[in-house]
C-alpha cells in the first residue's frame, strides 16, 4: 500500500496514478509493494529530521527510513517540496519531473541501489530516468 501525508501546502493530484507508478518501480526490480508512506513536507520540517535523526545539520530534499526485508519494499520517504521546487528550479526542468526523481530515489535506495560513490551516482542517475520514463 502507498500512502501519502502533507505536512506542508502541497498535495499530489492524481494520487491513485502515483501510487500505481510507484508499485511498478518495485515491481519491475522483482519486488513487492509494502507499507510506503510518502510524507510530503518542508525544509525546516525535514531538516529537523535530518539532525534529530541522521546528526546531519544540513537542508536535503529526502530522507528515507527504509524497513524492507530481501522481497518486500516498505518504508517512509520525507520529501521536501520546498528542496524539490528549488531542485527543479536549479537544473532548469519541471517540477513534476523533479518531483517523480526523488519518489523514486527514495524507492530505489530501497531495491538496494546506493549513491555514495561517483559510480553509484551514475546508476542511481540512470535508474532514476529509467523508473521515469514508467509513469503513465
Amino acid at each position: 500500500m502507498i500512502n501519502f501525508h502533507y505536512e506542508t501546502d502541497f498535495l499530489i493530484e492524481e494520487e491513485e496514478r502515483f501510487s500505481e507508478w510507484v508499485k511498478n518501480i518495485i515491481r519491475s526490480e522483482a519486488k513487492e509493494a509494502g507499507e510506503i508512506n510518502y510524507i510530503f513536507c518542508d525544509d525546516d520540517y525535514l531538516h529537523k529530521i535530518n539532525v534529530d535523526y541522521l546528526d546531519h545539520d544540513t537542508f536535503t530534499d529526502i530522507i528515507s527510513f527504509d524497513y524492507s526485508d530481501a522481497l518486500v519494499i516498505q518504508g517512509d520517504v520525507f520529501v521536501s517540496v520546498e528542496r524539490v521546487k528549488e531542485n527543479a528550479k536549479d537544473y532548469d526542468i519541471p517540477f513534476q519531473t523533479e518531483l517523480k526523481r526523488v519518489m523514486a530515489h527514495g524507492i530505489l535506495h530501497y531495491c538496494g541501489f546506493k549513491d555514495k560513490t561517483v559510480e553509484d551516482t551514475k546508476i542511481m542517475r540512470e535508474k532514476e530516468e529509467e523508473k521515469i520514463a514508467l509513469f503513465k
